[in-house]
């Protein structure tokens, strides 16, 4: 009786081990994103293949300007103001997805805008977000507080920084990222 139930917990164990290791299998991935120069695109879209979660680009109706210094003006008085721009595209229904990635760019060590006003326009409660940043020297600044603080009842987990200057040779490291997270697909 005893070898009996010492056999059924080990078959418990590796079952629960590999039910959890295999979390990808059974999450429907979204991986959105914010990219004002095409870095934090190009990352998500090595998150979307190592995922096979959807794409999803995250647009302001008003784009930023194509002057560097301007944008650099017009996102510090914006995330100053608290401010969230509307977006000219919306994801058609959250509900479906138990995983979102978020990618931004870090402005004044945090998140772009639009990344807030994403965040603030779904309810995303239950749900596992995870931010990645592209940036030039602030890596995540303090946005992983300021996304749990958008995303309350969402499990936030530690994002990936990618120094932008670095995206085309960053997918080994993406890969290994995703990998320790348990989201790489299999």
């Amino acid at each position: 009786m005893k070898t009996l139930h010492s056999i059924l917990i080990f078959i418990l164990m590796i079952s629960t081990t590999f039910n959890s290791s295999a979390q990808n299998n059974d999450s429907k991935i979204l991986v959105a994103y914010y990219s004002y120069s095409g870095n934090t695109k190009a990352v998500a879209e090595q998150i979307q293949k190592g995922t096979d979660g959807d794409l999803f680009e995250i647009q302001p109706i008003k784009p930023y300007s194509k002057n560097y210094q301007e944008v650099v003006d017009q996102a510090k008085k914006e995330i100053n103001d608290n401010y969230k721009p509307a977006l000219k595209t919306k994801v058609k229904d959250i509900d479906k997805y138990d995983v979102i990635f978020v990618g931004s760019p870090c402005w004044w060590a945090t998140i772009a805008p639009p990344i807030a006003t994403f965040l603030s326009s779904y309810n995303l409660s239950g749900k596992t977000v995870i931010p990645f940043m592209t940036h030039e020297g602030s890596r995540m600044g303090h946005s992983e507080n300021d996304i749990k603080a958008l995303c309350p009842k969402s499990n936030v987990l530690k994002g990936l920084p990618i120094r932008g200057s670095q995206v085309k040779q960053a997918e080994e490291d993406v890969m290994k990222w995703l990998e320790k997270i348990e989201m790489l697909k299999k």
